[in-house]
C-alpha cells in the first residue's frame, strides 16, 4: 500500500439470492466508489453450501482487500449502506440473502463494540470465508494464526473454486 495513512482491511461478501454475483460486484464497485477507500485485490468466486441454517440454496462467496481511510464505523456504514441499495433484507440469522458483507478484519485492531465486532468472531471458523480468504492473503495472520494455516482445520466439504478469475467484479 502507498499511502501509510490507509488501513488494510479484508471484507467477506456473499450471497444466495437473486444474482449473488452481480450484487457482489455492484457492492464492490461502490466501495471502490467511495473517496478514500479502494478495492486491492477480490478473490475468485466460490460456490459454498449453506452455514448454520441448511435448507436454503449455495452460496457465492468471495474475499476482499481493501485500502481505506475511512474509521471503523465508517466503513461499516458504508458497507450497510451497500447492502441496503441492493435490497438486503435481514430476515433470519444465517438465512437466504441477496448480499452480506463482514468486515473479517481492520488492520490489527480489535474492536467490540454494538453492531461491530472486528477482527470477526467466526472467521477462523468458516470454509467460505477462509477459502477466498487464503486466495488473496495466505499469510494473513491475526493472534499468531495465518488463514492459510487455519484452513486446513476447518470442513471444506462442497467448496467449489469458480473459474471466475479476480476480476469478474469490474464493469
Amino acid at each position: 500500500m502507498s499511502n501509510p495513512s490507509k488501513e488494510r482491511v479484508y471484507l467477506s461478501l456473499g450471497g444466495n439470492l437473486g444474482e449473488p454475483q452481480k450484487s457482489m460486484a455492484a457492492a464492490l464497485r461502490m466501495i471502490d466508489a467511495e473517496a478514500g477507500t479502494s478495492v486491492v485485490a477480490v478473490s475468485s468466486l466460490y460456490r459454498t453450501p449453506p452455514w448454520g441454517k441448511l435448507d436454503q440454496p449455495d452460496f457465492l462467496n468471495a474475499a476482499a482487500e481493501l485500502a481505506t481511510e475511512l474509521s471503523p464505523r465508517e466503513l461499516l456504514e458504508l458497507c450497510l449502506e451497500a447492502e441496503r441499495t441492493l435490497k438486503r433484507v435481514r430476515i433470519e440469522r444465517w438465512g437466504p440473502r441477496l448480499i452480506d458483507i463482514d468486515i473479517l478484519a481492520y488492520g490489527d485492531r480489535v474492536i467490540h463494540e454494538a453492531g461491530l465486532e472486528v477482527p470477526h468472531p467466526r472467521m477462523f471458523e468458516r470454509a467460505f470465508v477462509l477459502e477466498p480468504l487464503t486466495e488473496i492473503a495466505p499469510d494473513f495472520t491475526f493472534g499468531g494464526v495465518s488463514a492459510s494455516e487455519r484452513l486446513p482445520h476447518v470442513d471444506r466439504a462442497g467448496i467449489e473454486k469458480l473459474p471466475s478469475g479476480q476480476d469478474w467484479w469490474k464493469e
